[in-house]
């Protein structure tokens, strides 16, 4: 690539090209959050008296409902690990064209599964199954998705950008409640756990189409075809999961340690807390999904100015504020709960959106900076994914385990403070990457790898 070519590539994506690159990334995102979010909404509310055996207690219900839910974050690393690889081979775009489809037919074919009362254990075994396909495609859409923007973005304003997509995932979720919650007020209940609840599993099809159409128009960025190109041509410089464990293990470990709070206070917020308030204290479902709708709405607009926040002040003091806020959240938001007053309620889980936002909004800028752009799709997909498994994955489930046994929420609170105590202490051993160039990181792994990399007119 010429320099006038790459001078006119940094033009459009300053302006109008990146703009149109964040939309096709964040439509469909939203898309493929909607979806995944809409299960972990279902299992809290209805898959637990659906698709299993009567099991005694409904927190027993819910616990088994949320181990099939965990399903989904264990196949997010196979996902991450398989579409990553394309991705750092082929591309982002070709594999964000896979991913979306992929998540959902899985989500659609969900809202078409009969229950436990006509097909017996047929009925959570075919659930497993398609929560797995949907964990999958999920676990290659966040690298995917982050990476074009990140790559397209200019260094001093890589954090607000890329953070886009990320305000993405609450407007997916805020669809999938919205969606719940029209069904909730219209049907009585008994229609809405029938069959309401399987409408917003079949819209799916409608918004996947668009998603899908609007991926169709983006472009790669130039450093990662760039980088193919010298990978091509340099049998030395290698990429994919392989290669980024084997060169950047400790890049992998410090992203894992990032994620780990803000994986478990998010799910600990939008899941357990629907839990919390319906079976401790029998809370109304609609008012429930009401207080998730306001808190997605200001998530989603905190989160891109505090992107802009990490580009001013830097990666580390934004994100460490978030572990340490978020590490005092449960200590006086379960009270907030406990007064069953609903504007209280939607303060106490409003308030845990915007300390999550702090941490999860600087995210792909901060994974992006650790890892060369021939292995960067695998490294933050492998990161952040293989960390869902320990983290959001289990968090639902223990935190409704330590409920039923101890009666109390003192001990949630204090496992999210022992997750935060973890994603601040990692957040220490990061190097400061504010306005850091991608070209310069790459021409860096070059050196210390031996290999023929070509300096980069800028």
């Amino acid at each position: 690539m010429s320099v006038n070519q790459r001078n006119n590539a940094a033009g459009e994506s300053a302006g109008t090209g990146l703009r149109k690159i964040v939309a096709a990334s964040m439509v469909g995102t939203v898309v493929e959050w909607y979806e995944f979010f809409l299960y972990a909404t279902a299992a809290s509310l209805v898959f637990g008296k659906y698709f299993f055996p009567d099991a005694g207690t409904e927190l027993d219900g819910i616990i088994a409902a949320f181990l099939t839910y965990a399903v989904g974050f264990v196949a997010r690393p196979l996902g991450g690990i398989v579409f990553g690889q394309i991705g750092d081979k082929l591309g982002r775009k070709h594999t964000l064209q896979v991913t979306i489809i992929l998540v959902g037919v899985a989500t659609f074919l969900m809202g078409c599964l009969p229950g436990f009362n006509s097909i017996g254990y047929w009925a959570p075994a075919l659930l497993v199954v398609l929560r797995f396909i949907q964990g999958f495609a999920v676990g290659g859409e966040w690298g995917g998705a982050v990476l074009l923007v990140a790559e397209h973005s200019p260094n001093r304003q890589r954090a607000f950008w890329s953070s886009w997509p990320q305000a993405a995932v609450p407007v997916g979720n805020l669809l999938a409640t919205l969606v719940l919650l029209s069904m909730s007020w219209i049907l009585p209940a008994d229609q809405f756990l029938g069959w309401g609840w399987r409408v917003a599993f079949w819209l799916s099809a409608v918004i996947v189409l668009v998603g899908y159409y609007i991926r169709t128009h983006v472009s790669e960025a130039p450093i990662f075809l760039q980088a193919r190109a010298e990978a091509e041509a340099e049998k030395a410089a290698g990429y994919g999961v392989l290669e980024v464990v084997k060169k950047y293990p400790k890049g992998v470990l410090k992203a894992m340690g990032l994620r780990f709070a803000e994986n478990i206070i998010y799910y600990i917020i939008v899941s357990f807390t629907i839990v919390y308030l319906k079976t401790v204290h029998q809370y109304d479902t609609s008012q429930l999904l009401l207080a998730l709708l306001v808190a997605h709405v200001v998530h989603f607009l905190v989160i891109p100015q505090v992107g802009r926040l990490a580009d001013a002040v830097g990666r580390k003091p934004v994100y460490l504020a978030g572990a340490v806020l978020s590490a005092t959240w449960a200590f006086f938001a379960f009270p907030m709960f406990d007064t069953l007053n609903d504007l209280v309620i939607i303060l106490a889980v409003t308030i845990g959106l915007c300390f999550h936002a702090l941490m999860y909004a600087g995210q792909p800028a901060i994974m992006a900076e650790m890892f060369p752009t021939r292995m960067r799709y695998s490294g933050v997909s492998l990161g952040y994914q293989v960390t869902s498994i320990l983290a959001g994955s289990m968090a639902p489930i223990i935190a409704t385990a330590l409920l039923q046994q101890t009666g109390s929420w003192v001990p949630v609170a204090v496992y999210v403070l022992v997750a935060c105590a973890i994603t601040g202490a990692t957040v220490l051993t990061l190097h400061e990457t504010k306005g850091f160039s991608l070209h310069d990181i790459d021409a860096e792994d070059a050196r210390r790898h031996g290999l023929d990399a070509k300096p980069v007119a800028r």
